[in-house]
């Protein structure tokens, strides 16, 4: 019978990995592979879980404003968002090796039962203190709910089918960012914003229930007790790395919204340089079996796969999150209407998705699709750039160019993400798709802090160039804390005003297309490898 430290096929080749002979710590393989639609069998039960982590993400948002207003904190309710980041993209990578040590479905259970509490505890908070460290505790669970759910689908599915499956987790997330979005504000607007928060509560329950009774993994050989297991954990390793992620994005998020030369944002970045070292140090010379072997780090193919994903995400959310910002600040729009843009960027993407799984199932090969995805992000981003304005303003020009690089980095996040677990092999596959989502988040709080700090930068050297006047400080302070304020303001203030949000989000739009760029070039050095499928 086949273990964890056993082939799985006898021809060598081991769930769509062309490789040898797994090494001594390879873990939870799966057997033979089953027909195909036994996958449903792996990921059904989880299907609650990859639902509510997406529903989370939107019907929060939803509710900011009621939460504020009640707690008489609205100046504050960034941070509910910025704790509960803080700790789920620090521990992100820390679940990967741990689900190595203790088991999937142990480290998924327990990553579920954290999140449960914290929403628990933040539907009970009194403050909005109480409030933020309840978050922050939620995201510890929050960091190892998806991450965990993509690591066992790629232990059971064959990297061939991988991506095409992947594309169907997707479309479970889109389906809870939908629903939570308009969740949320409902919830808010009539049993109270806490019920945001408690609703998530049973549902974890249901998850945890499913995945107890009715996900069953492959056996894999024990390797001692519960303290043989924690003796093999790198506390030291996890310790400074929490520390060294906590400590960049607590900088990038103060330094693109309150000043790069700030003295806490300064200190973080220090504090991140001692982190980062001491983390390194003891990865390459203490521990045992660090949460970041040199194999995993210094590989280019893995490299360029977690480019990739950063410049990706961190150019695709520049885009998303300042697409609405230009149609309400330049255009004119409600709030509604140029959320409704969005959704373009929502089908999109999982078309591609979907779409690069499917060419991969189908040719076994992901190298030029994902070059392709990278060029389809820069070719749509530049497109928006240059339809926003810069040569002609169109709505229906944006709206093709988001459907373009939606599209492309869509069908680019999977297929990097088979290109990163075919280089890795079976045995580093969790450590290096844990790494990998860190990126991820990384990129998108470097997409937003920067961003940020570049529109904010552009617009207030924009309106003191075109402005004068003794009220000149006033009018630029209240027109970047709030797009109403255009209503009070003369027709020729309002048309400036406009014109100065013009010109600084065509800056932020042209930061997303240099990310694609860089995108684009890291994707060239991805290293093809063949997905063969399981006899």
């Amino acid at each position: 019978m086949s273990d964890e430290r056993s082939p799985l096929l006898q021809n060598g080749s081991q769930n769509g990995y062309t490789t040898g002979e797994p090494g001594d710590s390879a873990i939870e393989q799966q057997a033979q592979d089953p027909p195909q639609k036994s996958h449903l069998v792996f990921l059904i039960p989880m299907a609650v879980g990859i639902f509510l982590t997406a529903m989370d993400q939107t019907i929060i948002v939803s509710s900011y404003a009621s939460i504020g207003s009640e707690l008489n904190q609205l100046q504050n309710t960034s941070w509910i968002a910025t704790a509960y980041l803080l700790t789920i993209t620090s521990f992100q990578p820390l679940y990967g090796k741990l689900s190595d040590i203790f088991g999937r479905k142990s480290c998924l259970l327990f990553a579920y039962t954290i999140f449960a509490i914290g929403c628990l505890l933040c539907g009970l908070s009194r403050n909005m203190t109480e409030l933020v460290a309840s978050r922050a505790f939620a995201g510890i669970g929050g960091g190892g709910m998806q991450t965990i759910v993509s690591i066992i689908m790629s232990d059971v599915v064959p990297l061939r089918s991988r991506g095409t499956w992947q594309g169907v987790l997707n479309i479970v997330f889109a389906t809870g960012n939908t629903v939570g979005a308009s969740l949320g504000g409902y919830l808010a607007d009539t049993i109270g914003w806490r019920w945001a928060f408690l609703i998530q509560v049973p549902i974890t329950i249901v998850a945890i229930i499913a995945v107890t009774l009715a996900l069953h993994l492959p056996k894999k050989k024990e390797s001692g007790d519960f303290v043989a297991k924690l003796k093999r954990v790198d506390f030291g390793g996890a310790f400074f790395l929490v520390l060294t992620v906590f400590f960049l994005l607590f900088a990038l998020d103060r330094g693109g919204n309150i000043a790069w030369n700030d003295r806490y944002t300064v200190s973080a970045l220090v504090g991140f340089g001692v982190c980062f070292t001491v983390f390194s140090f003891i990865e390459m010379e203490f521990a045992s079996e660090p949460f970041a072997p040199k194999r995993i780090i210094i590989n280019r193919s893995l490299i360029a796969s977690y480019f990739v994903n950063f410049f990706g995400i961190a150019s695709g959310f520049t885009l998303i999150f300042h697409l609405p910002l230009y149609f309400q600040a330049v255009q004119g729009k409600t709030a509604t209407e140029a959320s409704l843009w969005l959704v373009i960027g929502v089908f999109s993407s999982l078309t591609g998705s979907l779409g690069g799984g499917l060419i991969m199932q189908s040719t076994g090969k992901f190298y030029v699709i994902t070059v392709l995805g990278y060029a389809a992000l820069l070719i749509g981003s530049s497109v928006v750039t240059l339809t926003s304005g810069v040569v002609i303003a169109s709505s229906i020009g944006i709206a093709i160019g988001l459907a373009i690089s939606s599209m492309g980095n869509g069908s680019g996040i999977t297929t990097s993400l088979i290109s990163l677990i075919a280089n890795a092999g079976q045995e580093d596959q969790a450590i290096a798709t844990a790494v990998s989502y860190l990126f991820r988040s990384l990129g998108s709080v470097v997409g937003l802090s920067v961003g940020s700090t570049l529109v904010q930068g552009t617009l207030r050297s924009a309106l003191y160039r075109k402005l004068s006047g003794t009220d000149v400080d006033e009018i630029i302070r209240k027109v970047r804390e709030s797009l109403a304020y255009l209503d009070e303001l003369d027709p020729y203030t309002r048309s400036v005003v406009r014109g100065s949000y013009e010109e600084a989000i065509h800056v932020v739009f042209s930061f997303s297309v240099i990310l694609a760029a860089c995108g684009l070039l890291s994707s060239i050095f991805i290293k093809e490898k063949p997905l063969m499928s399981r006899t």
